[in-house]
């Protein structure tokens, strides 16, 4: 049902305890005075239960024996007043636990969003949205219950089972040795299920990540959904995973339900041995034992079960939590290939020239993207980038702000290797204006302040007058924009682009496709507003639209990640190759579509 292994693991292997010392270490060992205030609370709560197994005896030998009833009224209240100190302690020691757990639990989500946001973009080439997610809202979250309610639990457990045996133990140690006969039999079902638990727990954690970005896609292409009718394969491919997860869920539980029928006919067996051997040992001369400390011994008996059995649980729960803890440590264990080198300076000229020398690229080994490419982008031009897709042109923009590194060659600003550049330093100057940009659900006004926090209000203005959002600021005023700037059109998504990169105001802009996915009639009306944004910056603009490029200084077109041809539009038509050819076929498209309209 669960699957077989080959080699039977360790409760905790190599990973495990690293793991462990690791969140110890960062989020719960500052804590410590806190935590023995916690830890003797708990002690507390145990001992309340071994006084109250030694007042149950002596209250049943006043029944059985005296029957003085002041004795018995004392005793009463003795035991009254101990739980309610027991009682007082379960508000106390959960209250303070959680708040340790939950501080623990944010301090560990800020870091993690911390180190996401450090890793490189390669990262996130390869690693699903979905598995994103999971760490930094369930994975997290299930943490927090583990430290905080479910530990804390087990603790609770745990000294009531050694406070309650000891002193068993102490009474009556003939009888507690022989219920111990029961105790390999649980240490064997815990030992049986727990590398299963751990082997169904990490499949159903990656079947959740699966099922968060399934999600995440189809929400993003909802339009593409709805206008090709393909809801019932949206249905029917989240219901696959949705099933897998249920699957796993069932055998999830199947597994930790073992270990409670072992412990069940454990408890059981030792409720046996105690009745029958106690009752002889009350009915022989030979032992001093009476009826009361036989009920007491039961009594006794069934305090340490009943935590055992939760005991029992919390390790099973333990080996799940586990695959939590090892997957959180591996995130931070991801290194960024892409770093502030030894040495590296703030001292570079943004305004100079951008050259790659001899530069090579590839996302996977013996697929390279560009090769070795020779280009200059000359401080305070325009130069633009075309060629088919999938010939490079964005990988170079990559290349630039150091999202990727070049395989082989250098990419140099001012003179200066952009690897010797403190990263920060290095993309705080560019502006980018992209194809795809990023839109928050908040005014027009919030998301051009995205890029400068501390703006002022009328530096703000003046990026929107420059952008020629005023007018549909005053239209639309602090109304959000809806999710992903879903009540705006792709020409205002680009103003708000462009706004952004007049309110950065840095030295050089990138026009990323900035306005291929508009209309012709919609990109004449923001061509002024670029030209206004490249006036004296240094200009790369990558674009598949050529009517978009013909004022450039210097055209690079790109085929299959090499340099095709360059030189001005007017060089590059008297060629008559490429670019000639590229060019003269979009007019006739053009041409075309203006005849047909």
């Amino acid at each position: 049902m669960f699957g077989r292994t080959k080699t039977r693991q360790p409760l905790f292997n190599a990973d495990d305890r690293d793991a462990l010392k690791w969140f110890w270490n960062t989020y719960l060992k500052s804590r410590t005075p806190w935590l023995l205030v916690v830890f003797a609370m708990i002690f507390v709560q145990g001992l309340i239960y071994q006084q109250f197994l030694s007042l149950t005896e002596s209250g049943l030998r006043v029944v059985f024996d005296s029957g003085a009833f002041a004795e018995l009224a004392r005793i009463c209240a003795i035991v009254f007043g101990v739980f309610m100190l027991r009682g007082i302690l379960s508000y106390v020691v959960p209250r303070i636990s959680e708040t340790l757990a939950a501080d623990a639990v944010y301090r560990l989500r800020c870091d993690m969003v911390a180190k996401y946001l450090s890793l490189d973009l390669s990262y996130f080439d390869r690693t699903n949205t979905g598995d994103v997610i999971l760490r930094l809202v369930q994975q997290a979250e299930g943490l927090s219950r583990f430290i905080g309610q479910t530990t804390v639990n087990a603790l609770r457990d745990g000294a009531t089972v050694i406070v309650v045996s000891g002193y068993l133990l102490y009474k009556q140690p003939i009888l507690f040795l022989v219920t111990l006969a029961v105790v390999p039999g649980i240490l064997f079902a815990i030992q049986r299920v727990s590398d299963r638990i751990k082997v169904i727990q990490a499949n159903a954690e990656t079947a959740l990540g699966q099922y968060m970005t399934g999600i995440e896609e189809m929400t993003n292409g909802m339009r593409t959904i709805k206008m090709s009718g393909q809801e019932e394969m949206e249905e029917s491919r989240l219901e696959k995973t949705n099933d897998g997860i249920r699957h796993l869920t069932v055998n999830l539980q199947l597994a930790q339900a073992l270990v409670l029928t072992f412990l069940d006919f454990a408890a059981a067996l030792a409720y046996v041995l105690v009745i029958g051997g106690g009752g002889y040992m009350v009915l022989s001369p030979d032992f001093d034992m009476d009826g009361a400390a036989m009920i007491a011994f039961l009594l006794g008996l069934v305090l340490v079960f009943d935590p055992g059995r939760n005991l029992s649980k919390f390790f099973v729960t333990l080996q799940a939590s586990l695959v939590l803890f090892k997957s959180i440590r591996r995130l931070f264990l991801e290194q960024a290939q892409i770093y502030d080198r030894p040495g590296a300076t703030s001292d570079f000229d943004p305004q100079g020239d951008i050259v790659l020398d001899k530069a090579s690229f590839e996302y996977h080994e013996g697929s390279p993207v560009l090769r070795s490419l020779d280009m200059e982008f000359k401080g305070g031009q325009v130069t633009s980038i075309v060629g088919p897709t999938g010939s490079g042109k964005t990988t170079i923009l990559s290349l630039l702000g150091r999202l990727y590194e070049p395989n082989d060659g250098t990419v140099t600003i001012g003179g200066k290797d952009i690897s010797d550049i403190k990263i920060k330093d290095l993309r705080k100057s560019f502006s980018v204006v992209a194809q795809d940009i990023v839109v928050f659900n908040k005014s027009i006004i919030e998301n051009i302040r995205y890029v400068r926090p501390d703006a002022t209000d009328e530096e703000v203005a003046a990026a929107a007058e420059a952008a020629e959002l005023s007018a549909l600021i005053a239209e639309r005023g602090d109304v959000p924009v809806g999710p992903k700037g879903a009540q705006l059109s792709g020409g205002q998504k680009q103003r708000i682009a462009i706004a952004r990169a007049f309110l950065q105001d840095a030295p050089i802009v990138i026009l990323d496709e900035a306005t291929s996915a508009l209309d012709q009639r919609t990109e004449e009306r923001i061509k002024s507003a670029l030209n206004r944004l490249s006036k004296n910056r240094t200009t790369i603009m990558v674009a598949h639209r050529l009517s978009s490029v013909i004022s450039s200084d210097r055209i690079y077109v790109l085929e299959s990640g090499a340099i095709a041809e360059y030189g001005t539009h007017e060089e590059l038509m008297a060629n008559e190759a490429l670019y000639y050819n590229m060019f003269v076929s979009q007019q006739g498209a053009y041409n075309k579509d203006q005849a047909a309209g």
